[in-house]
């Protein structure tokens, strides 16, 4: 099935639904899936926000000004993984455990707004990845119509260009807490201080960026292309000396460049 043709099916599957909540993270797919929702069924949908430790500040800034650009009713709701029981503790299924409290919460809110269907991002290429958040969302019953209309990562990238959405290129990001091994405790500490270094590279102008913390390890993932870009002398040395004032005694460089997951090996593995 070509592009749009899955296009197609998808905002057919909208227009069935005919009044949805939109789960909005202001990411590739979500920005995608609301926007496509707004497309079709103009004023019956509404962003739900969920603004948290666990994702960078600016993040939830741009959902907000996104919405208010585009004169779509939002909700923003402040979340706390940390106080979700299991969370901190970091286990393999901590998305799991995550995705459900909060979409939980993301269903009642939209209900006491009149919105009786809940829709989030997944795209068809998620499925193959581990994902155990996915399992809340099923048992949740919240629609993934991007996945069941077989869209993909790049087909959702072309069309958001397309549409003139301002996301279509924009790196993927996901929840801080995915920089840990799994069984480290995570903290609200440890996720500003990967908020932070991860802000620095990219004010130094890498894009798809990723610092996983392994103890007193820094490993930045950055695409194998910035690799040149990054051990310059005087980059090398900006990035060691930042890294160290944040607290890293050490720095390293994974050889492998980013790689979404990189966290889940050991499970794909064990």
């Amino acid at each position: 099935m070509n592009t749009e043709l899955k296009k197609e099916r998808l905002l057919s599957e909208l227009r069935r639904l005919g009044r949805v909540a939109v789960a909005f993270s202001a990411g590739v797919d979500s920005t995608f899936l609301l926007s496509a929702a707004q497309e079709t069924l103009g004023k019956n949908v509404l962003a739900v926000t969920g603004r948290s430790v666990c994702f960078p500040a600016w993040e939830s800034a741009e959902a907000i000004a996104f919405c208010n650009s585009r004169g779509i009713e939002q909700v923003v709701v402040d979340v706390d993984p940390l106080s979700i029981a299991g969370f901190v503790q970091n286990p393999p299924d901590r998305c799991y455990i995550c995705k459900k409290a909060i979409f939980t919460q993301f269903i009642e809110i939209a209900r006491q707004k009149g919105f009786d269907c809940l829709v989030e991002g997944t795209n068809a290429d998620d499925v193959g990845d581990y994902r155990p958040g996915m399992r809340a969302v099923a048992e949740l019953g919240v629609g993934s119509p991007l996945k069941d209309a077989g869209l993909t990562k790049q087909e959702i990238r072309m069309l958001s260009e397309t549409m003139g959405l301002p996301t279509w290129d924009k790196p993927s990001y996901a929840c801080l807490a995915t920089r840990f091994p799994y069984g480290e405790r995570i903290t609200e500490k440890k996720l500003r201080l990967v908020e932070q270094a991860e802000q620095f590279l990219q004010e130094k102008g890498f894009r798809q960026v990723r610092v996983r913390v392994h103890g007193d390890v820094a490993r930045i993932e950055i695409d194998r292309s910035a690799f040149p870009k990054l051990t310059n002398p005087k980059m090398l040395e900006s990035v060691c000396q930042a890294f160290h004032v944040l607290g890293f005694p050490y720095v390293t460089l994974d050889l492998d460049g980013y790689k979404t997951g990189s966290m889940n090996k050991t499970i794909r593995t064990a």
